[in-house]
C-alpha cells in the first residue's frame, strides 16, 4: 500500500491564493482565552488521503486524546487549501480549529492576512525556544515578516536516486558530488538506440520532468531570490546564470534538449509502473524521500541507492545540501479554542514521539532536531540519506511571499523558456523577470 502523498511539480495552490487575496481575515473573531483543561471538541482538517497516511495521523490523534481526555478531536482528511480557506473566511461553528497545508508557498499569505494566528505567544507561554526545536530552514518557511503562523509538520527533502547496476556497468564507483562530475558520469551512463535516439539518459535536467521544478535544483547553488528590500534580484545573482549554463551543458552533453524531450515523451506517469527511473530510462534522478517506498513496492529490478544532489564545483564544501519543503500546521484565526488547539499543534509538531511515529509511518523527514536524531527513527539507509540532507545547514527552502509563491511560478515558466532555447539574451530576460516578480508582489499588496 502506498504511503507517500502525491506532490505536484510546482505546488502553488493558486485557488487558495485568490481566496486569500480577496480580503484579510479578522483575527478578533477567535479566542485565545479558553481553558485547555475544560472539555472541548476540536475540528482538525488536513490533506492526507492515502489509507496508510490517514491511519497514521489518526493513531497520533488517539494518543493525544489519551493524554488529554478532556479534548475530543474530530479529524477530517483529504481537505484542500481552497476548502480550508473558504471555511476560515466564512467562520462560524463549522470552521476548523487546527489546519494543515502541503503548500509552504502560501505561508506568507496565511501570516500576513491573519488567517492563521501567530504562534509565538503560545510558544513563549509553553516555554518553547523554537530555534532549539526546529532547523532554521524549516522555521524560515513557516514564518513571514516576523510572524510565526505555522509550525513544520514533517518535511520533504530532495536528493538523487541512482541506478547502482548502471553505475557499476559504466565503471563509476560513487555518485557524483559536483556538477562537473555529474556531467562526466551522465555521459558515461547515457545509452542510445541503433537510430541514435536516447535509450537512457544519465540525468535529465528538463524542468517539466516529474519533480524537476527548477527551484529544486537551483537550491544546490544556494541562491538569493530577493535583496534586503524585498526586490527580486535573480538578474544580479551570479548563481542564476551559472545555474542555467550548467543545466544546458548537462543536457547538451547527452544529446540536447530536443533529444531529452523525445525520451521524456516515452515515460509513463510519475506514479505509474512506467516511471522513467523505475523502467531504467534514467540512471540518476531528482526526487523526494517518498520515492523509495514506490521503488520497493514496485520491486524495481535493479539495485538503487540515494545520495545528495551534486553542487557547483566552486561550492564543493556544501555537498550534502538539498531542497527542503514540507507540511505545515497552524491554528485558525476563527477558532474559539485556541489554547486547546495549541495543545494539539504542539503535540503533533513538537513532541518527539508523535513526530517520529508519523515520520516512520509515512516515510517523510521529521521536522525537529530531537526527532532527527531519535534512535527510534527508521534505519533504512535510503531514508537516512534524506535525514542527512534535512540536517545539512546549507539545505534551502524558497523564501515565502505574500502572493502564494507566484514568483516561483514565474521562475518556472521562465526556466522552461530558457531550456527550450527561446531566450536569447539571458541577462536582459532575467531583468524582465525581476520586474515582473516585483510588479506581482506590489499588486498583491494593494
Amino acid at each position: 500500500m502506498a504511503l507517500w502523498r502525491f506532490r505536484t511539480r510546482v505546488p502553488l495552490a493558486l485557488g487558495a491564493a485568490a481566496l486569500l487575496l480577496s480580503g484579510c481575515a479578522n483575527p478578533s473573531t477567535g479566542s485565545n482565552t479558553d481553558d485547555p483543561t475544560k472539555p472541548v471538541t476540536l475540528k482538525f482538517w488536513h490533506g492526507w488521503s492515502a489509507p496508510g497516511e490517514v491511519e497514521a495521523i489518526d493513531e497520533n490523534i488517539a494518543r493525544f486524546e489519551k493524554l488529554h481526555p478532556n479534548i475530543d478531536v474530530v479529524s477530517t482528511g483529504n481537505v484542500s487549501d481552497e476548502t480550508i480557506n473558504q471555511a476560515l473566511r466564512a467562520g462560524g461553528g463549522d470552521a476548523p480549529d487546527v489546519v494543515t497545508s502541503f503548500t509552504t508557498n502560501n505561508v506568507g499569505q496565511y501570516c500576513s492576512s491573519g488567517m492563521w494566528v501567530d504562534l509565538d505567544p503560545f510558544m513563549r507561554k509553553s516555554g518553547i525556544d523554537k530555534t532549539k526545536v526546529f532547523p532554521k530552514t524549516l522555521l524560515d518557511y513557516t514564518r513571514y515578516e516576523g510572524v510565526q503562523c505555522a509550525t513544520p509538520l514533517l518535511a520533504d527533502a530532495f536528493g538523487m536516486y541512482y541506478n547502482k547496476d548502471a553505475f557499476e556497468a559504466a565503471g563509476i564507483t560513487r555518485p557524483p558530488r559536483t556538477m562537473s562530475e555529474m556531467k562526466a558520469d551522465a555521459v558515461k551512463l547515457t545509452q542510445r538506440n541503433k537510430d541514435g535516439s536516447l535509450k537512457r539518459a544519465g540525468f535529465m535536467p528538463n524542468f517539466q520532468l516529474y519533480q524537476n521544478s527548477p527551484d529544486r535544483m537551483f537550491a544546490q547553488w544556494g541562491p538569493e531570490y530577493f535583496d534586503a528590500e524585498g526586490k527580486a534580484k535573480l538578474a544580479d545573482e551570479p548563481k542564476t546564470e551559472d545555474f542555467f549554463t550548467t543545466m544546458r551543458d548537462l543536457s547538451d552533453a547527452q544529446g540536447g534538449y530536443a533529444a531529452m524531450e523525445r525520451l521524456r515523451a516515452r515515460f509513463g506517469d510519475e506514479m505509474s509502473s512506467q516511471n522513467g527511473f523505475l523502467t531504467g530510462r534514467l540512471a540518476m534522478h531528482l526526487d523526494g524521500e517518498w520515492r523509495g517506498l514506490m521503488l520497493d513496492e514496485a520491486k524495481a529490478d535493479f539495485d538503487w541507492a540515494v545520495a545528495p544532489l551534486p553542487v557547483p564545483d566552486d561550492q564543493a564544501d556544501t555537498y550534502g545540501r538539498g531542497y527542503l519543503t514540507g507540511t505545515v500546521a497552524g491554528i485558525a484565526h476563527s477558532s474559539r479554542h485556541q489554547n486547546a488547539a495549541w495543545e494539539l499543534v504542539k503535540y503533533l509538531t513538537i513532541d518527539t514521539e508523535p513526530v517520529v511515529r508519523f515520520a516512520n509511518a509515512i516515510h517523510n523527514v521529521p521536522s525537529t532536531f530531537e526527532a532527527l536524531k531519535s534512535p527510534d527513527l527508521d534505519a533504512d539507509p535510503a531514508f537516512r540519506a534524506f535525514i542527512e540532507i534535512a540536517r545539512n545547514p546549507h539545505s534551502q527552502a524558497v523564501p515565502p511571499s505574500n502572493n502564494g509563491g507566484q514568483y516561483i511560478n514565474s521562475f518556472g515558466d521562465f526556466s522552461q523558456s530558457v531550456e527550450a532555447g527561446r531566450t536569447k539574451d539571458l541577462h536582459r530576460a532575467l531583468k524582465d523577470l525581476d520586474e515582473q516578480i516585483d510588479a506581482d508582489n506590489v499588486q498583491s499588496e494593494n
